[in-house]
């Protein structure tokens, strides 16, 4: 990619789209202020911008989760994110679209905030260096729990990421590059910003969604995938032995796409190098990513 400095990218900011260093939201705004807010990260290949559609349905369920009216329709959102990636003149590239509740005053009322403030941003993002993909990640299990979904459900993409945040800097201070977060019941959610699924006896589980978790765009789009392979995908309750046990394990996300596990909580899954279905997988992956989604030019 040509520009990766924040300055340079393409940004719509409430109807206008201009470069990062012009991009400018009030210190007011409930989004700033308290998080209060919803977003989407989603991804470009070749020009296309990948499962565009799923994506924008979700950033809106979020949005009716938390009585956020948007006041713009789908399609036209939709218009907005490819008139920005155009403007980027990236073919590859990450989204970032956000809408917060807007400005306000200090106080947590939203009903005070007359007008959301929507977002887009188009870069770059390099989660994993290649070399992960070839040889496997290791994770370790952080102390931090999943907000449960009496508080604040996962489900909802919101602004709010302190638990995600908190989470990975345990992670950092482990010196690993990404962690599992368990449920409030013990049971395994996510990882800090991707799902995990793993694969025994040739067929793959993932936690269930009301195991505190974000159904992820990607792994839905991994399980068709497996479906088309005729590999057994469910969902299931998982405790850190199914994981440990696991014959292979992998990760899915928008910025991580598909990534081989093979150590966790300092134990080796299955051979210790990236399995046969997680491989078969990511190829597959690769070879639709720039084809599943929306053209933009």
């Amino acid at each position: 990619m040509s520009k990766t400095s924040w300055q340079e990218m393409a940004v719509y900011l409430n109807g206008e789209i201009v470069s990062g260093s012009e991009a400018k939201v009030s210190v007011f705004d409930h989004g700033f202020l308290y998080g209060d807010g919803v977003f989407e990260g989603i991804r470009v290949y070749d020009g296309c911008i990948f499962k565009c559609k799923e994506h924008i349905d979700r950033i809106y369920r979020s949005a009716t989760a938390i009585r956020l009216d948007i006041g713009m329709s789908p399609e036209d959102l939709t218009s907005a994110t490819v008139d920005t990636v155009r403007a980027s003149g990236l073919r590859d590239a990450y989204i970032r679209l956000v809408v917060s509740r807007g400005i306000g005053d200090l106080g947590l009322d939203p009903r005070k905030c007359s007008q959301p403030s929507i977002v887009i941003i188009v870069g770059g993002i390099v989660l994993y260096p290649e070399e992960v993909y070839q040889k496997g990640l290791s994770l370790c299990t952080v102390s931090v729990r999943r907000n449960s979904p009496t508080a604040l459900p996962p489900a909802i993409k919101s602004l709010n990421y302190l638990n995600n945040v908190l989470a990975r800097i345990e992670v950092a201070d482990a010196g690993y590059l990404e962690g599992i977060m368990l449920n409030h019941e013990g049971y395994v959610a996510e990882c800090t910003g991707d799902n995990i699924l793993v694969v025994t006896d040739g067929a793959i589980r993932t936690p269930a969604d009301h195991c505190s978790l974000l159904p992820g765009v990607t792994r839905n789009a991994v399980r068709d995938l497996a479906v088309k392979r005729g590999i057994p995908y469910s969902e299931a309750i998982l405790t850190l032995l199914d994981l440990y046990w696991a014959d292979e394990c992998f990760l899915t996300g928008t910025a991580a796409e598909l990534v081989p596990v093979v150590s966790i909580d300092g134990r080796t899954i299955g051979t210790g190098e990236p399995g046969p279905v997680t491989q078969a997988l990511l190829k597959d992956f690769r070879e639709i990513a720039g084809q599943d989604g929306v053209p933009v030019y």
